[in-house]
């Protein structure tokens, strides 16, 4: 993205490379330092958006969100063992809109005719969406706690160009003239090392450079306040100082404004746009209060994702588990040789449920869908919850289960008022289901339950992909 990214003081990790902005979290006690495991993170992150922008210089967004989420199941473990890495990643998308990936307690704001939302705290597993351009600007925060998301600024003079910085968000401008864009390397990465095989730069970020306008003096959140300027450093042994305009001081939560960002803004006619649909699981409702069983939620679906389970199968070349069915690795996409014995092996998730507002669930462990599904007997008993927000009133409070048997994908409806209807891929009528008896999902197949579809697709990218 060709525009100008102007950095939110913070003690958290900000990396521009290749036209994209990643933010991670940085939550370690203690400064930042060169051993953090966020530094290490953004470095693998800034590699691998790095080598998506070098295969699909056009708009790398799909390609990003395919590979951060590989990453995420095969290679954060190694950063953070134990602990989630959270983050969030802008990059343009193939669309000429705005791929947004997030992961986490990050939250992405929109900023045009309407304010929307994106909060990976949200979904079970990851954020993956692709908006429109917004008129005004494209922001990324790290949630803090139960503090709300800094108001989004006047535009600053200050611009990070490439590289890294301390910092607790991002804000993308749209307005006004873009900056120098991105411009891929054309030659294969092999040939891009030098003859003492130093690494190429993406492994290890340049320092950054700060493009500034003429005008010596930021422009200052309110204009009641004094203008100030902050100098943002970064630990020793990392990267020079960078001067940057601050968007947003650290707030004391007794003083958070209460107006301006958890809400929509009135179109032209002085009401709400009826045909915006909404961006998250939840909507754009104004002012949302913390739910406070979320924290649960999650470390519910983390300990699911921890599961081990044992099944019948085959290894690749790779000696990643596979279904033994396959011809090609449900992991990697690497042919299986067909002539082994099959042997117990520990399953690897089975695919993930894509939500029609872009919310995407890891399928690891069984887990109950529904609009209110926590306080179910499925969820006492162990299942995943997984709450979607439904406004036609269609949907029950613990719907349908989704059951992983074997190698296989099951969906059951339990009894639900309104039913659960499946589609699968190739035909164009759904089939409602009949309550307690499950049915197999293949990759593509759709779920309907109330107003809202989920999509089922495969984790392992195409052969040899």
């Amino acid at each position: 993205m060709d525009r100008q990214v102007e950095v939110v003081a913070g003690n958290h990790v900000i990396t521009r490379t290749a036209g994209a902005v990643i933010l991670v979290a940085h939550r370690e006690r203690g400064k930042l330092t060169s051993d953090s495991r966020a530094l290490a993170a953004s470095r693998a992150l800034a590699e691998l958006v790095t080598e998506a922008a070098e295969q699909a210089p056009d708009g790398p967004g799909r390609l990003v969100a395919r590979q951060a989420t590989r990453w995420l199941m095969k290679d954060a473990d190694r950063i953070s063992p134990g602990e989630a890495i959270e983050f969030g990643i802008l990059s343009a998308a193939d669309t000429g809109g705005v791929a947004i990936f997030l992961h986490g307690s990050v939250t992405a704001v929109l900023a045009g005719r309407l304010v929307e939302y994106y909060r990976g705290s949200d979904a079970a597993f990851t954020v993956d969406r692709v908006a429109e351009r917004p008129a005004r600007a494209v922001a990324l925060f790290i949630d803090e706690g139960k503090r709300r998301i800094p108001e989004l600024p006047e535009r600053g003079i200050g611009s990070l160009v490439e590289g890294i910085a301390e910092a607790s968000g991002a804000v993308v401008w749209f307005e006004g003239e873009p900056v120098a864009g991105y411009q891929p390397v054309s030659e294969p990465v092999a040939e891009r090392k030098q003859a003492t095989g130093t690494p190429e730069r993406v492994v290890e970020p340049p320092p950054p450079t700060a493009s500034y306008d003429p005008e010596p003096e930021r422009i200052p959140l309110d204009p009641n306040l004094t203008p100030t300027k902050t100098s943002t450093s970064l630990p020793s042994g990392l990267l020079p100082d960078l001067e940057t305009s601050t968007a947003a001081d650290e707030l004391d939560p007794d003083e958070v404004p209460t107006s301006g960002l958890y809400r929509e803004e009135p179109n032209a006619a002085g009401g709400f746009d009826p045909h915006r649909a909404p961006t998250e699981m939840g909507g754009t409702n104004p002012a949302p209060k913390p739910d406070p069983d979320l924290q649960r939620r999650l470390e519910a679906t983390a300990k699911a994702n921890a599961l081990t389970v044992k099944v019948l199968g085959f290894k690749c070349a790779r000696a990643h588990p596979s279904d033994p069915r396959a011809a090609f690795c449900t992991v990697c996409g690497m042919p299986v040789d067909q002539t082994q014995q099959v042997a117990e092996v520990i399953r690897p998730p089975l695919g993930m449920l894509i939500l029609d507002d872009g919310m995407t669930y890891m399928l690891a462990a069984d887990a109950v869908v529904g609009r209110d599904p926590e306080n179910s007997e499925a969820a006492r008993a162990g299942l995943v919850p997984l709450r979607i927000e439904d406004s036609s009133g269609g949907m029950s409070r613990a719907h349908a289960e989704i059951r992983l048997m074997n190698w296989d994908v099951t969906v059951v409806d339990r009894g639900s008022t309104n039913g659960t209807r499946v589609r699968q891929p190739g035909y164009r009528d759904w089939v409602r289901l009949q309550p307690n008896q499950p049915m197999t999902l293949i990759a593509g197949a759709e779920v309907m339950l109330g107003n809202r579809v989920l999509r089922l697709e495969p984790v392992a990218p195409p052969p040899f992909g």
